[in-house]
């Protein structure tokens, strides 16, 4: 584990420098996981890719602000996610959701989407509408608080969590529904 912190230290150093080889490195090690981000953020992977690019210009031309070598992960993750938002907040409709129409809301206690493979719930999410998706991937997959959602994007705390529910009901029914077709 020491050599490959050592790995990391030592390519983040040089690309620090403007090293072509270290930078490719870099990338080939993160790109996969920072994409990942960037899919479930915006739901298309041509504009994943495109913000995906931009972050890695972002984090190779700041790499003299990192403090610590081995903390380029981190730092490179808040970039994506922060671009992420930056992206959806100037590209993004917000669509109203009426919970008394809609049906009830998923229970928090419901936990029935551990028992599906998360390929299925990864395209489902990939699916839902623009807001919900986007307060369900930063509530789920980068641990914000519903505050810390309605401060980056813009929104009230109520609309973020009214979004998340949202997102929870779609994704519970359209995974069913799916299960119900194909088994």
């Amino acid at each position: 584990m020491e050599q490959v912190i050592d790995i990391q230290k030592t390519a983040v150093k040089k690309a620090c420098t403007g090293d072509a080889k270290a930078q490719a490195w870099l990338y080939e090690q993160y790109s996969k996981a920072m994409f990942t981000i960037c899919t479930r953020m915006t739901g298309n992977p041509s504009d994943a890719e495109d913000l995906l690019q931009d972050c890695f210009v972002i984090a190779f031309k700041n790499l003299h602000q990192l403090k610590a070598a081995e903390q380029f992960g981190g730092w490179l993750k808040r970039i994506v996610v922060n671009e992420c938002i930056r992206f959806c907040k100037k590209n993004m409709q917000w669509e109203a959701w009426d919970s008394d129409k809609q049906g009830n809301l998923v229970e928090e206690e419901t936990e029935w989407w551990k028992t599906i493979d998360f390929k299925i719930i990864h395209r489902t999410i990939k699916e839902l509408p623009e807001g919900c998706r986007q307060v369900f991937t930063l509530y789920v997959f980068e641990d914000f608080s519903h505050k810390q959602i309605a401060e980056s994007m813009g929104i009230s705390e109520s609309t973020s969590k009214s979004q998340y529910q949202r997102a929870r009901a779609l994704l519970q029914q359209r995974i069913q529904k799916q299960i119900q077709i194909h088994g």
